[in-house]
């Protein structure tokens, strides 16, 4: 199961969604397209807005609280929120 954790300042991922598998897992796919785009779009309009860890566990810190950082999060976090209601067992995303 992916599981996302998130606060005001920091969102941790970890996991494998275990749908199918390993490289042809739709859910990993999505949430892996759901984040990926949604850093690389917060550090191209604001380098300093974010930093992220990519290990075993990806670890995002939200450093700045901009309105364009905080509605890109914000989009993110439904999206993946919508993913986990259409495969609950899955993925889980939820407050810290």
């Amino acid at each position: 199961m992916i599981k996302i954790e998130f606060s005001k300042n920091e969102i941790t991922i970890s996991g494998h969604a275990n749908y199918n598998n390993y490289g042809n897992d739709i859910v990993c796919a999505s949430v892996s397209s759901i984040i990926y785009t949604t850093i690389n779009g917060i550090l191209n309009i604001n380098n300093k807005a974010i930093d992220y860890e990519d290990n075993e566990l990806l670890k995002i810190n939200i450093l700045s609280d901009d309105e364009i950082t905080k509605k890109l999060i914000n989009n993110m976090l439904e999206l993946l929120k919508d993913l986990a209601k259409q495969y609950p067992k899955n993925i889980i995303v939820k407050e810290k």
